[in-house]
């Protein structure tokens, strides 16, 4: 079986003080998964690893129960493989190339999300900020920064969301991951 590269995607993990992930011990932890050539960047929740075996679902699974077994909380945990972030990065609907990173950013769903899910989101009362729907992904623009974002509050409401695991990464990072998972 062919040795695939992955990344790790945390939810909610150091910010507000809230759920401490030291990204020291998110390599240790994934060390003893038995993964291999793993990195960590930033300390918001991103790790980059090999493994021989498992899929998308398992090694989330893996994961999540070491983190819990090891900080004593739970952290929702997506992970996503080379293919699949290239193919993100490469299905923006924006031109990433003539905005700043902190004005366009990707929510990563745990599962498919469809138009009807956000139907109810009145895109043109918040424009110039925009979505647009991909696979597994919801990409937003917002001209401000996220931290002003009056439609990325709305789409991160639990209603839109619910049944799914969302993270968002802001651009830089959302290409920094397909860079680092890269064989």
């Amino acid at each position: 079986m062919a040795i695939k590269t992955y990344a790790a995607l945390l939810r909610g993990i150091n910010v507000s003080g809230h759920k401490r992930v030291p990204m020291a011990e998110l390599r240790t932890l994934l060390e003893g998964l038995g993964h291999g050539d793993v990195r960590t960047h930033l300390q918001s929740g991103n790790a980059v690893f090999t493994a021989e075996h498992g899929d998308e679902e398992s090694l989330a699974a893996s994961l999540r129960a070491a983190i819990e077994e090891h900080f004593g909380f739970t952290v929702d945990v997506l992970v996503r493989d080379h293919a699949y972030l290239k193919a993100v990065v490469d299905a923006c609907p924006f031109p990433a190339a003539d905005l700043e990173p902190k004005q366009l950013h990707v929510t990563y769903f745990s599962g498919p999300v469809d138009p009807p899910r956000f139907a109810s989101v009145d895109q043109p009362s918040y424009l110039p900020e925009e979505f647009r729907l991909g696979d597994r992904a919801l990409y937003l623009y917002a001209p401000d920064g996220l931290g002003r974002s009056k439609l990325g509050e709305v789409l991160s409401r639990p209603r839109l969301t619910k049944g799914l695991i969302a993270t968002s990464r802001n651009w830089n990072t959302v290409t920094r991951l397909e860079e680092m998972t890269r064989a």
